[in-house]
């Protein structure tokens, strides 16, 4: 009898996820936001070109698409600044209708959130002080390092520094472990770069663009540099924007309007408008 319980319980919990995340699509399907009158993206606007503030509202390459597709679907766009690491769960539960925030597509994430076609690529950068001295990756031997929680950067100097499990399940000893390199997070990329130039960590690791605004921007004498293997490869990445599982009639207009953008050249337009105006 207990079985039998226990096996009635799965299948009641096991049907209300499976409806909850057809209530996430339902919910900001393209019908759906039509009826609100919205569309609801979230950002988190500390990611220059992509997302940054402009007189207090969040800008930038991002939220031009989001414009686009607000304006093709024929609503208003709501946009809501919020920590980076909240946007893939809030998308998955329906509480936003795009996440459009520089996010690289990665398996872990197409578990939670489907996923545009790519608008743009890009790779990890290191920012260090102008003197330091940098060929690759093992040159982070034994540094504090920054990244901003939930990010590619993340990820990657988090598992080289305390290690990590390949696809057999094994124990992978990373590049950094061992060595006395630490990783702090940050809630994003300029507060890495603040403690950088306090003298709190050694190095930021964050995506292309982001970094070197930062060092354009910065008065301290900064540099950013590739974050490259011993072998010379790289960490490229693509970012997209993200909608609900199975929100197939978001996914099909975002994709529409981005393909459109990118024929265009669109993106590239905003890309250098958006890295000059963050300038300013």
């Amino acid at each position: 009898m207990k079985k039998i319980i226990a096996l009635i319980m799965t299948l009641v919990l096991c049907s209300a996820v499976l409806l909850s995340c057809g209530s996430a699509a339902d919910k900001q399907s393209v019908d759906a936001i039509k009826k609100r009158g919205e569309l609801v993206v979230y950002t988190n606007a500390e990611f220059a070109p992509f997302e940054y503030l402009a007189d207090g509202k969040p800008v930038g390459v991002d939220m031009d698409i989001a414009k686009a597709i607000a304006d093709e679907i024929g609503v208003e766009l709501k946009i809501e600044n919020v920590k980076f690491d909240t946007i893939i769960s809030s998308v998955q539960s329906g509480k936003a209708s795009l996440g459009a925030a520089g996010i690289t597509v990665t398996d872990e994430r197409k578990e939670s959130v489907d996923f545009s076609i790519s608008y743009t690529t890009s790779t990890q950068y290191v920012i260090l002080p102008e003197d330091a001295t940098y060929e690759n990756i093992t040159d982070l031997k034994g540094m504090k390092i920054g990244v901003q929680l939930g990010t590619t950067g993340d990820f990657i100097i988090s598992d080289e520094v305390n290690g990590y499990k390949d696809d057999d399940g094994k124990d992978v000893k990373g590049l950094l472990q061992d060595t006395g390199a630490t990783v702090t997070t940050y809630n994003n990329a300029n507060l890495a770069a603040e403690a950088l130039k306090s003298g709190k960590i050694q190095a930021v690791v964050i995506d292309k663009l982001p970094a070197e605004l930062i060092v354009k921007n910065s008065t301290a004498k900064l540099k950013a540099v590739e974050l490259v293997y011993e072998d010379g490869s790289n960490t490229a990445e693509s970012y997209a924007i993200c909608v609900a599982k199975g929100n197939k009639t978001l996914l099909e207009v975002v994709n529409k309007v981005v393909q459109k953008l990118l024929d265009e050249g669109k993106i590239d337009e905003y890309i250098v408008k958006h890295s000059t105006d963050a300038l300013a």
